[in-house]
């Protein structure tokens, strides 16, 4: 009895923190700190936990506002405590974006207008950005790679050198790869209408398309100006986990694969960087 109880509250534990998008956010202040890293700033909280917290907030607006504006909402105990999640992550992002600095803080609120457009169905004939047939993908790969990156450099004013736009074109690619994955098991739960990748290529397609892209995301590397050994390495590491994600992705797959696993990855990524780059 008392191991159910424990399984069940861990259980809603798990679901908290995956429907809070904690995770997901860890997973953008993980690439954050690694931006630190590559470029040699020394660690800035106000911009780390900006894009923390405002991760947060922004992935529960985009994931629960369509359904409070459809009134579909199941007011559940998660619910409620998301929103007291979300209330707080707001606050918490108020709070660090007068942290940063005026430049940061206008390209920022760039980011903001770019996930309102995604989200609110800003013109209405067409819908939200969210619902633009092969325009999605794009958008939020953009606001990641900008967020994780052009925001931390600019913050520590810093030019937006060479390196800075080959990290920006891998950072691209990395999100482009893992939303494939995330579409190949949502294929099943897809309307027809987003005509996401999987839906015009079918699976294998789109598995080997993604297998193809870790290529030059992997080959960037090479081009940099302070070229290392062991990021190459790292990297080497850090691709063969995607390709096996990708090889055994699957609509039958739990959400799970992604919500959890493949939204890990940026976390190992950075591990990785930490403990032997």
């Amino acid at each position: 009895m008392l191991t159910f109880v424990s399984m069940q509250l861990l259980k809603r534990i798990i679901g908290f923190y995956i429907n809070g998008s904690i995770h997901v956010a860890l997973a953008v202040y993980a690439l954050v700190r690694m931006t630190f890293h590559f470029f040699h700033i020394a660690y800035d909280e106000p911009m780390a936990l900006f894009a923390f917290f405002g991760t947060i907030v922004g992935y529960n607006f985009v994931k629960y506002d369509e359904l409070a504006r459809a009134k579909k909402v199941t007011w559940s105990n998660q619910l409620r405590a998301i929103v007291g999640l979300s209330v707080v992550s707001f606050l918490a992002t108020a709070y660090y974006f007068f942290h940063l600095e005026r430049n940061t803080q206008l390209v920022a609120v760039g980011f903001l207008a770019l996930t309102m457009l995604y989200t609110l169905p800003v013109f209405p004939k067409i819908g939200n950005a969210r619902n633009w047939a092969g325009v999605k993908i794009y958008i939020v790969a953009f606001c990641w790679a900008g967020i994780t990156l052009f925001l931390p450099i600019i913050n520590a004013d810093l030019p937006l050198s060479h390196d800075v736009w080959l990290k920006f074109c891998q950072r691209f690619l990395l999100v482009i790869i893992l939303i494939l994955i995330f579409e190949i098991i949502d294929l099943k739960n897809d309307d027809l209408s987003l005509q996401t990748v999987p839906q015009k290529l079918g699976v294998r397609k789109t598995k080997i398309l993604n297998l193809f892209l870790l290529i030059p995301f992997y080959g960037l590397e090479f081009l940099k100006s302070d070229f290392q050994l062991v990021q190459l390495w790292i990297n080497l590491v850090l691709v063969l986990t995607i390709a096996l994600f990708t090889i055994f992705a699957s609509p039958k797959r739990s959400d799970y694969y992604t919500s959890f696993w493949v939204e890990s990855i940026p976390v190992f990524w950075w591990i990785l960087v930490v403990f032997f780059g």
